[in-house]
């Protein structure tokens, strides 16, 4: 399954990258799986597959499934991942993570 243009050995190279507990970090993540060097257009897109309620905003739970929308079969984040994952793309302190704060964590 490609992912917003990704290619697939990038991407399972990031996920495996991360397979272990409390071993994700977000921007050897995005670096890995080719993220980071996307359009700001495919950037979007990625945002609109994360924001699984079409709410404009990545919340918690959804940060918590991040992975999962790279390859069904990844892990869940750990509490603490998500919680540093939330913390560090929530510049606004709003407690979810917008478009424009979500381009900014991935081009990081």
């Amino acid at each position: 399954m490609a992912f917003a243009g990704l290619n697939d050995a990038d991407v399972k190279a990031a996920l495996d990258g991360c397979a272990a507990a409390d071993s994700f970090d977000y921007k050897k993540f995005f670096k890995a799986c080719g993220l980071a060097s996307k359009s700001a257009d495919d950037v979007k897109k990625a945002f609109a597959t994360i924001d699984q309620d079409n709410s404009g905003f990545i919340e918690e739970d959804e940060l918590k499934l991040f992975l999962q929308n790279f390859s069904a079969s990844a892990r869940a984040l750990t509490d603490k991942e998500t919680k540093a994952f939330l913390a560090a793309g929530d510049s606004d302190g709003d407690g979810k993570i917008g478009v424009d704060e979500f381009a900014a964590l991935v081009k990081g």
